[in-house]
Order: C-alpha cells, then structure tokens, then sequence
C-alpha cells in the first residue's frame, strides 16, 4: 500500500498556562496551508490527530481534551505598531472540524516565549 510522503514542517508544542498547542511559523507552512482554507485545516488535523471517533487523538499532538487540542499560527506582523500576528484554530476532537473564531488567551500568554 502506498502512503503519501511525510513532511518536515517546524514546530514547537507549548503550554500556556492551563492550554497546550501546537506552534507553527505561518511561512514555514506549506505553501496551499498559508492561506485560510480546506489545506490549512486538514493538515492541522492531521497534526492534532482528528478527527478520532475514540476521542483518544492517539495518532496526533492533541491530548484528547478542548484544553489541549489547538493550534497556533504566527507571522510577523505587517501593521504598524505591532510585531506579531496571532492566529488561533481549536480543533475539535471527534469532528474534522477547526474553529477559528475564538481565542486563548493562554496561548495568547505563550506567544512571546
């Protein structure tokens, strides 16, 4: 059976006070998950380990809880006055399903470390 090539993408997995996620630099994403869309939210799914019907997120970085299931995107920022942009996702857990309507402000914490 053949399986798609893995890909190499930098990471760095943090906690933010009670919050664990997954922290990617925005231009080290491949280039089709740079842009909001179908691409950039398969392949956080694919990253966290949903969806998983089993709630367990065993083949992922997600931890199998709201708290520990989400993702961050950062880029330098190209507003005046300000040095980062933040872009939180929180991936659901039994659904393939990110949504970026929300914050963390735990993550949100962890962003200058």
């Amino acid at each position: 059976m053949a399986h798609p090539a893995q890909l190499r993408i930098p990471a760095t997995y943090m906690r933010g006070g009670t919050s664990k996620g997954v922290f990617f630099v925005l231009d080290d994403l491949p280039q089709a998950a740079q842009v909001a869309g179908p691409a950039r939210d398969a392949l956080l799914l694919r990253v966290i380990g949903s969806p998983d019907p089993y709630e367990k997120q065993i083949d992922g970085m997600g931890g199998a809880t709201s708290s520990t299931s989400k993702t961050v995107i950062l880029s330098r920022s190209q507003r005046e006055g300000h040095d980062v942009d933040y872009l939180f996702g929180q991936v659901a857990i039994d659904k393939p399903f990110v949504d970026w309507s929300g914050n963390c402000g735990n993550l949100s914490a962890a962003v200058g470390a």
